[in-house]
Formats: C-alpha cells, sequence, structure tokens
C-alpha cells in the first residue's frame, strides 16, 4: 500500500466515522422536526382536529426530552478528558539537538513536525494528541510539574499550552531508545512515528479521531464508580450511547489508523532504510534488556522503599553486560563509542531521574515524589541500602515466622547444637526444613544428594518443577506463616497504596488523569507463591550466613539483581541448591556448598 493508497483508505474511514457522527445527530434531530411539522401544520389550520392537538403535544414533549438527553451526551463527549499517557515532557530549551533532529527529520519527510516530546519509560514511541482544552489546566504555583524531582520544573513549565495551542500531536519517546541507542538510530527508529503528524494534519481524520476519544472518554466517565444517584440514572443513559457509538465506528477507527500507519511507513522507507533495520535489532534488544532490568534488579528496590534513579543509564549497563555474555551480541559493543542520544539532552540526568520515578510509579504504584519511605538510591548504594538491606529483612522476617510456629508448640525446631535453639542461625532453618531421612553409607549420601539436585537443578531452570510444591509438612507451615507475615505488611505500609498529594489533581495531561486507586498500571508480576517467598527467604538467610562468617560481600548483576560475591566472584549456583532443601527436605547439596564457601551455619547473624 503506498503513501496515497493509505491516505486514501484512512481518509475514506474518516468520513466513515463522521457519517456516523451525523447519523446519531439526525436522529436527535429527528423528533424535533416531527414537531415542527405538527406545530407549523397547526399555525396554517391544515393539521387540526381530531387528535392532532394531542399529537402536536406528545411530538413537542419527546422532542424536548430527546434534545435535552443529546445535548448531556454532546457536553459530556466534548468535555470528557480523553485518556492519555503518563510521560516526562521535554522542553525545547533543555534537549535543543533533539528538536532539531525531529524538526528535520519532519521536514525530510514532507510532514508537520511535532508540536512537542516527551517520554515514556517504557520501549516504544508513539504520536498523541493533546489538543483537548480539558487537558492543559494550569500548573501549580511552586510545584514540580510531573515527578517531584527537584530542578524539573523551569525546564517544563509552559509546555502544556504550547502543546494545546497547535494541532500537531506530541512526539511520546520511550526513554530506553535514548540511553542505548545512536543518535542515527534513534532517528530512523522515530522516521515512521513523525511520518504520521501527515495524515493527522487532515481535518477529516482529525475530525474523527477527536470524535472516537471523546466517546472512549465519555464511557470512562460513566463508568466511573459514584455515589450520587442523581448523576448515577443519566451518566448510565450516557454510557449507553456512547458505547452504541464507539461499536458502529469501531471497525472504520481501526481502518482509518491502519491507513494512516501505512501511509506513515510508506512515506518513511525514503529516509534512513538501511540503517531502520539495524535501529530496529536494536529495540528488541533494549525491551529484553529494559524488561530483565525492571524485573529483577528494580522490583526489589521498589518493594523495599527505594527507587533507582538511574534505570536508563541501568540498561545500558544491562545491555553492555548481555553483550559480553551473549556470543551472538558481541558487536553491540562497538556500537558504544559512537555518540548516545541521550547526549540531545541537555540534562540527561534529571531527565533519566523523572523517568526512572515515573517508572516506579506505573510499574509498582510508588508516590509521585520522594518522602522518608521512598528514596532515590544510586547504583553505587545499591549492593549495600538495597541487597544487604533486602537480605536481613527477609531473614528477620523469616525467624519472626519461625518464633511464632514454635511458640505454637506443633512444629517446633529442633536444636541441633547446645546453643540457644532460637537463635537466628542458617542451622536453625535448615533443621526446621530437613526430612529425617534413614541412616545410610556415606557413599550412598553422597549420590542420593547429586541425584536430588540435578533434579532440583533441571526444575530450577527449565521452570517444570510444580511451583507450589514444599517437601515438607513443616515446610508448608513455614511457607504459610512466610505469605501471612508478606500480606500483612503490605496492607499495613503498602507503597503504592499511599494517597496522592493534595496539589496533584489538576496537573495537566501528565498526572491528573491518573487514576490513583488502579496504580500500579502496568504490574511487572504476578504475586509471589508460597513456595516462590520460601526460596527467596532462605536464599536471604544463606547469603546473610555467608557474609557475617565468610566475608562474602552483596552485589548487584545487571541481568540478575542481587547476587552474593565469594572472593569477588558472583555465587551462580545457590539457586538449586536452596530448592532441593525445601522442596525435598534433603540439606546435603546445600551443607556441601556450605563446607566449600567456608561459611558457618550454626553462627548467629545479624538481621535489621
Amino acid at each position: 500500500m503506498g503513501v496515497e493508497a493509505g491516505a486514501q483508505v484512512a481518509r475514506s474511514r474518516a468520513l466513515a466515522v463522521l457519517r456516523i457522527r451525523g447519523r446519531a445527530l439526525a436522529v436527535a434531530l429527528l423528533p424535533a422536526a416531527a414537531a415542527v411539522v405538527l406545530l407549523a401544520g397547526g399555525s396554517t389550520d391544515h393539521l387540526v382536529g381530531g387528535g392532532w392537538h394531542l399529537a402536536r403535544w406528545i411530538t413537542s414533549v419527546a422532542a424536548l426530552v430527546v434534545l435535552l438527553a443529546a445535548a448531556v451526551v454532546a457536553l459530556v463527549v466534548a468535555r470528557a478528558r480523553p485518556a492519555m499517557s503518563p510521560t516526562v515532557p521535554i522542553a525545547e530549551e533543555s534537549a535543543l539537538d533533539l528538536y532539531h533532529l525531529v524538526r528535520d527529520l519532519a521536514d525530510r519527510l514532507g510532514v508537520p513536525a511535532p508540536s512537542a516530546i516527551a517520554l515514556t519509560p517504557d520501549c516504544d514511541s508513539w504520536l498523541e494528541d493533546r489538543t483537548h482544552p480539558a487537558n492543559a489546566p494550569p500548573a501549580p504555583e511552586g510545584r514540580d510539574e510531573i515527578s517531584g524531582v527537584r530542578g524539573l520544573r523551569p525546564a517544563f513549565q509552559g509546555q502544556r499550552r504550547r502543546a494545546a495551542a497547535t494541532a500537531s500531536p506530541v512526539l511520546v519517546i520511550g526513554s530506553p531508545f535514548l540511553w542505548w541507542m545512536r543518535v542515527g538510530e534513534l532517528r530512523a527508529v522515530l522516521a515512521p512515528v513523525v511520518a504520521g503528524t501527515g495524515p493527522s494534519a487532515h481535518p477529516d481524520i482529525a475530525a474523527a479521531r477527536r470524535f472516537v476519544r471523546g466517546l472512549d472518554a465519555a464511557v470512562a466517565v460513566a463508568s466511573a464508580q459514584r455515589r450520587d444517584p442523581v448523576s448515577r440514572v443519566p451518566l448510565a443513559g450516557v454510557g449507553w450511547v456512547a458505547r452504541l457509538l464507539l461499536r458502529s465506528c469501531r471497525v472504520h477507527a481501526a481502518e482509518m489508523e491502519r491507513g494512516v500507519a501505512a501511509a506513515a511507513a510508506e512515506r518513511a522507507q525514503a529516509v534512513d532504510y538501511g540503517l531502520r533495520i539495524v535501529a530496529q535489532e536494536q529495540v528488541g534488544l533494549a525491551y529484553a534488556g529494559w524488561d530483565r532490568l525492571l524485573t529483577r534488579v528494580a522490583l526489589p528496590a521498589w518493594r523495599m522503599g527505594r527507587w533507582p534513579a538511574r534505570l536508563d543509564a541501568g540498561v545500558v549497563a544491562a545491555l553492555t553486560e548481555l553483550s559480553r555474555r551473549d556470543r551472538l551480541a558481541e558487536g553491540f559493543t562497538t556500537r558504544l563509542g559512537e555518540r548516545p542520544a541521550c547526549d540531545l539532552l541537555e540534562e540527561p540526568g534529571l531527565v533519566d531521574e523523572a523517568a526512572s520515578l515515573l517508572a516506579a510509579r506505573l510499574f509498582h504504584g510508588g508516590p509521585a515524589e520522594t518522602g522518608p519511605d521512598w528514596a532515590p538510591v544510586d547504583w553505587q548504594e545499591y549492593p549495600e541500602e538495597v541487597v544487604d538491606r533486602k537480605w536481613r529483612m527477609d531473614a528477620a522476617r523469616l525467624h519472626r515466622v519461625l518464633d511464632a510456629l514454635d511458640a505454637s508448640g506443633v512444629h517446633r525446631t529442633p536444636a541441633a547444637a547446645p546453643q540457644d535453639p532460637d537463635a537466628p542461625t542458617l542451622s536453625r532453618v535448615m533443621n526446621h526444613l530437613t526430612t529425617p531421612q534413614p541412616s545410610v553409607t556415606d557413599a550412598e549420601t553422597e549420590t542420593t544428594a547429586g541425584t536430588a539436585e540435578e533434579t532440583a537443578n533441571d526444575e530450577y531452570e527449565d521452570g517444570d518443577g510444580d511451583d507450589e510444591r514444599v517437601g515438607s509438612e513443616r515446610g508448608e507451615a513455614l511457607a504459610a506463616g512466610l505469605s501471612a507475615e508478606v500480606a500483612r505488611e503490605e496492607a499495613a505500609a503498602p507503597v503504592g497504596g499511599q494517597q496522592a498529594p493534595a496539589g496533584l489533581t489538576g496537573q495537566g495531561p501528565d498526572t491528573a488523569l491518573w487514576d490513583e486507586g488502579s496504580l500500579p498500571l502496568f504490574p511487572l508480576q504476578p504475586p509471589r507463591t508460597g513456595r516462590e517467598l520460601l526460596a527467596d527467604h532462605v536464599t536471604a538467610m544463606v547469603c546473610c550466613a555467608a557474609m557475617d562468617t565468610a566475608g562474602a560481600m552483596p552485589g548487584l548483576d545487571w541481568l540478575d539483581g542481587p547476587s552474593l560475591l565469594l572472593n569477588g566472584e558472583r555465587a551462580a549456583d545457590l539457586g538449586p541448591k536452596v530448592l532441593t532443601l525445601i522442596e525435598t527436605g534433603d540439606p546435603a547439596p546445600l551443607d556441601a556448598w556450605l563446607r566449600t564457601t567456608g561459611v558457618r551455619p550454626e553462627k548467629p547473624v545479624r538481621l535489621v
């Protein structure tokens, strides 16, 4: 499909959407037209006598009711605020080179330049129309505009008014692209996106989009939970009408967008076509590294009230590490000598910090601003401030649950040494999880331990094991106790459940449209199972014992998150041995590992 063919499809489908709007208006005016005819006939003595007088009254009343209902629907559709993506707006003064790149790209494509640029903490880019008047309220005085990160407000001030004053959409760029991609690669990736401003400027397409967005926003308004029965009933009717119209124009709107995309992609073929193929490979790599960084590195910090302040810089480190480990990615490291796209920003550190805080809000539901229980952390401080603290908090929780089980008298942990049986030691945990085994020879023990470790290793790597399986009744009780304890702690002090500050509402398109009760918008992981919680806590206890008795250190692996360093090397073989203990009740593989590394499980560890 060529440029003209795609544009023609988009325009024809836009006209179809507008025809649906016209038919809806005609249906709303039909009773009024009938009333006018009857009233005109009565005034000229043509429609008199019989039941014409009663028909005029009925038709007039019906016309007023329908016109009032249509006016309410039209008002809600016109005033409803369309859904928009939370982003970090970038003012032209803070990114002159980036704006110059985008405008030069628009000139080469022969399309209008985007009205503004914003960043999103995701691996995607798109155009977003923000011309709705409800999307541009004035910014609150004396308050950072979007993120609570100090120093951003002067650079971003006034961006909303400029975006709303023009018809061109806002260009939203994935922040990981700026840090990982080179300047030429970014231009090649943005070419088909920027090319979409051409069809967007067509009046029919713009009008059709406004109509569809208004209907979608009206459905959202009608679907909101409202306690006032007076507004609930009319809004239910508005929602019904809006859904009916959306269903009528859904196919036309989808085909219109496909035509716009086809026309934009075809137009962009002439710009950096060869480089676009290479850049698309970088898009997939950036997505993989970003997802891994969020789930393995950022999520543990978010869960304990800390948010990494340089996520975009971290994704570069993660992808560089991936390039080092993966022979297929060896060529990617040579790109690092070229100019990164983040150099197009005047203050990339501040922008990265704002995008990182926004990512914590979107993916975890954290507060909008820093506070005593929600503080930024630099990568240099991550091992000490996050990894060490996380392990010791998990170890303390594990022993609290053990204390509760011992106090119940049902699952009393047997003492393996003359010391205090309730001391926070690794031996106490292992004794609790160990299933009594019949006495066998040393050779049989070694063979059994090797077989169990191989089985656990296969399940650990392939994920074929039962996610819920725990080796003994004691393990089941411990896993259940940990799940209950974690649930109580999250209910008592949820990071994402904090109420938004009083000044948050009315901040504009980047924050005011969020439904604070629904954050996080994009949760990274489902709730952990009892088995996963038990494995995490036992691993944390082993790491604490290794740090306190064998000189191990907490570390950060860019691809796998928190890691234990023994003599400067990452202990990568600990996971399968912990799984063997909790799934089969066999401590032999873990015991062998502890002896090899010099960890003394009978020594008490320091807890938080």
